[in-house]
């Protein structure tokens, strides 16, 4: 997650097909077999499932993935090292594996076969990581707004002016981030924990997607279940117990509702390098998620991109 920050030459979508061709290449690599590889995700990253090894391959799907990969794999060695609940490299493999401009990640299949995860659980890892040591590498400053301004410079397949939007909005909360008072001291952070990157293991929840693992406010990884109880479609409310498990309700704090913009901020932008390449129900829910956020709806559900 050698590092490579140039963005896709011109005519080099991420389309399945070459998404295909560049499993193979890191296969070829990694000495595995890709045959029937599985796509299960592919927003910001395209993971594939290997049926013939107990891996996934998550290949960056865009610049700003691209140019925290090795961060990714600094905090997964950093976390095992210290039992943190979360997926595992594969070992045996220089990681990250380079292929021209792409770059990717090898992991251990974590099989789906436990209890399913519960607001608990994820306060309770969340705890666990802002609890470590001082890394022994360098953590990057939490930047979520230039990661934004990224994504909206390598969209594809958006208006410019709906682009321009968006690059106001990101003015508009630079400026009110920068006024917020924090209430929980700040340090290492998880940078994007929710449910959906929790996977029930046999032996217990484990936590995956290190691409936000940074040193910000504690404020912001308590965000995102706070986000999913207001504003997704999810069945469950993940945030009442993270925040009893964690011990503090980022909804009583007064800059949450700062941090709410910028997460459905994110949300919204977090599809755009690889949007033109978007099945229909992505762009469908794209579109919609858009359109709210732009006309300041702030009842309307939203669904996972899918």
């Amino acid at each position: 997650m050698s590092e490579s920050s140039a963005a896709p030459t011109a005519g080099k979508a991420l389309t399945e097909q070459r998404l295909q061709n560049i499993l193979a290449a890191i296969c070829e690599q990694a000495n595995l077999d890709p045959t029937g590889a599985e796509l299960i995700k592919f927003t910001n990253n395209a993971a594939f499932r290997l049926p013939h090894h107990p891996v996934v391959v998550r290949i960056a799907g865009s610049r700003t993935v691209r140019e925290r990969i090795t961060t990714v794999v600094h905090a997964a060695r950093w976390f095992a090292d210290h039992d943190i609940p979360a997926v595992r490299l594969l070992e045996g493999v220089d990681q990250p594996v380079c292929v021209d401009e792409h770059a990717a990640t090898l992991w251990h299949h974590v099989p789906a076969t436990g209890p399913a995860p519960t607001g608990q659980d994820l306060g309770a890892i969340i705890r666990s990581i802002h609890a470590l040591p001082e890394p022994p590498f360098d953590l990057p400053r939490w930047n979520l707004l230039g990661k934004i301004h990224t994504r909206i410079d390598d969209a594809t397949g958006v208006p410019a002016g709906d682009l321009d939007w968006l690059r106001t909005r990101c003015e508009e909360l630079e400026d009110e981030l920068a006024e917020l008072d924090y209430a929980l001291p700040a340090g290492v952070i998880h940078g994007d924990p929710f449910l959906g990157n929790l996977i029930p293991g046999p032996s217990g929840p484990v936590i995956c997607d290190f691409d936000g693992v940074s040193h910000g406010p504690r404020e912001w990884d308590l965000t995102p279940a706070a986000v999913g109880k207001l504003r997704m479609d999810y069945a469950t409310d993940a945030h009442t117990p993270l925040a009893k498990s964690y011990g503090f309700d980022v909804l009583t704090w007064p800059g949450f509702a700062s941090l709410r913009r910028l997460r459905e901020l994110q949300l919204v932008t977090s599809v755009l390098p690889n949007l033109a390449e978007a099945t229909p129900r992505i762009r469908k829910q794209w579109e919609h998620r858009y359109r709210t956020l732009r006309a300041n709806d702030t009842h309307t559900r939203w669904s996972p991109y899918r």
